[in-house]
């Protein structure tokens, strides 16, 4: 079953859903904000987007600009701050069960419902 990490005041997370609505394949919506992930949650979409911490942080956030800019971190300190600051996240994931993609471009979706 596919899962979508949700930002209900973010108008590309609401786009998502609603692709993914549309797509008429069940899901379940986790609202990130008021639910965080665990560190092992985070590492595991991680390894199902292949992708490094860096690459889900929101640069234009504040915490971003004002706690990281221009600093190098390790991965797993990284991984604590998105669990400690959610909003960090880019968004949204939509996860499967061996796969992981964002939702933006809402095409990227296609990729997890062939």
């Amino acid at each position: 079953m596919l899962k979508i990490y949700h930002n209900p005041s973010c108008k590309k997370s609401r786009a998502g859903l609603q692709y993914l609505k549309e797509s008429g394949k069940p899901f379940t919506v986790v609202e990130y904000l008021k639910n965080p992930m665990t560190e092992k949650e985070l590492e595991k979409i991680l390894v199902k987007l292949n992708l490094k911490p860096s690459a889900l942080l929101r640069t234009q956030e504040d915490y971003y600009k004002q706690h990281l800019k221009g600093k190098k971190f390790e991965d797993h300190e990284l991984v604590k701050m998105i669990v400690q600051n959610p909003k960090l996240m880019q968004r949204p994931i939509i996860e499967s069960t061996y796969k992981a993609v964002f939702g933006d471009p809402v095409e990227n979706i296609v990729l997890l419902l062939k």
